[in-house]
């Protein structure tokens, strides 16, 4: 493999650090930076040692272990794994999303402003949920936007951001929100491989109208028919800070026999998807595909489980960029969605001062993805 960028020159020394719960992507990233440079040394990487040690209060610091003097620093950040825990009082505690935000910014503290630039790579952006105001409440993700943007940090790097506006908060800093619609239709296809992308055969789902944006974006791309549901709400009641959903109501043309594509950012607790599962099953789709960029499953995976004995969902591909736990490993229903080559482009891009436009923009990939496809199909038989 040939290192992208061999006239441009890389902006320092490249480190890229990666935060409590991240060790398993970040030295998937590391492995593929180091295909793509001269120095291919097993011993060399460009990981940085840092460590968020507790008191037992529950108190913490954090230590970078190596020098960052003039460095190109990269942070890799998953506030949202559950499976990392501390000793506080004696009890072993889980991290929560606030407890992983306050150990990022830890670090950040930790460079000392020695580092040349700072990047945080945050996938699912903390309190992305918080992104506007509708009572008295607080505005939670604009203000961690700007306490980053704060303590000196120059690039924030999500995927899927719930909503991108929220960048508004920052206006005079780095933000991207990277779309992961190629590597789910590349794994949709390894695993798929008779799935015909037609108006006739397939249909592209969005489960609410806030994700509209998503799925129109998606369904364009691979020229196929868009549908909708509708989240009737209660909006006298709240509960686990949001208004529960009354019911679901679909837009869109008939979809009997065809194969579905639930496009999503967020499987939180699932009750939203599985609703919507029951209900295309109920109307008859062949078979039901769910493409979501983050699966937390806070409420277990059972339900899931017991769609997928009805035969009410096929399989649900979500990446690899948040916490996945053993169980949900051994799913047969889930499939995984690796983008950690896609990662050490960005970090890599970015590392050299170049354009992230082509990163951006999975038009091109997605026309020569569909196109090896329709020609593996037409040499099997399956269209003409």
């Amino acid at each position: 493999m040939v290192q992208p960028f061999e006239t441009v020159l890389p902006l320092g020394e490249l480190s890229i650090i990666g935060m409590h719960g991240c060790e398993e992507i970040t030295k998937k990233i590391d492995w593929y930076l180091k295909q793509w440079t001269c120095d291919k040394d097993a011993n060399h990487t460009f990981i940085t040692d840092a460590i968020c040690p507790r008191f037992g209060t529950g108190e913490g610091k954090g230590v970078i272990l190596e020098s960052v003097r003039g460095h190109d620093v990269f942070i890799i950040c998953d506030a949202f794994n559950y499976g990392i825990t501390f000793e506080m009082y004696g009890m072993k505690v889980p991290m929560s999303p606030d407890d992983h935000f306050a150990d990022l910014k830890r670090i950040i503290a930790a460079t000392n402003g020695k580092a040349r630039r700072i990047t945080v790579i945050m996938p699912m952006l903390y309190e992305g949920r918080q992104h506007k105001r509708k009572y008295r409440e607080s505005l939670d993700c604009a203000i961690a936007l700007q306490e980053l943007v704060g303590m000196g940090v120059d690039n924030i790097i999500t995927f899927d951001a719930h909503d991108p506006r929220i960048q508004n908060a920052i206006p005079l800093s780095g933000f991207e929100s990277v779309p992961v619609a190629y590597q789910m239709l590349k794994r949709l296809t390894n695993s798929f491989p008779d799935i015909i992308f037609d108006k006739e055969h397939t249909m592209v789902i969005s489960p609410d109208e806030g994700g509209m944006n998503r799925a129109i974006a998606f369904a364009s791309m691979i020229g196929l028919d868009l549908g909708m549901f509708y989240k009737r709400r209660d909006y006298s009641v709240v509960e686990q800070g949001r208004n529960p959903i009354v019911s679901h109501e679909f837009l869109g043309d008939n979809i009997e026999g065809k194969d579905v594509i639930v496009v999503e950012d967020i499987i939180a607790s699932g009750e939203s998807a599985l609703d919507i599962f029951y209900q295309l099953t109920e109307k008859k789709a062949k078979r039901i595909f769910m493409c979501c960029t983050f699966g937390l499953f806070c409420n277990g995976l059972d339900a899931f489980d017991k769609a997928y004995e009805q035969s009410a969902v096929t399989a649900v591909l979500t990446t690899n960029l948040v916490y996945r736990s053993p169980e949900l490993l051994k799913r047969e229903w889930f499939k995984e969605v690796d983008m950690s080559k896609y990662i050490s482009f960005i970090i890599d891009t970015l590392h050299h001062d170049a354009s992230m436009s082509d990163l951006l923009n999975p038009v091109d990939r997605i026309d020569k993805l569909l196109e090896k496809v329709r020609k593996s199909q037409i040499e099997e038989g399956l269209i003409k």
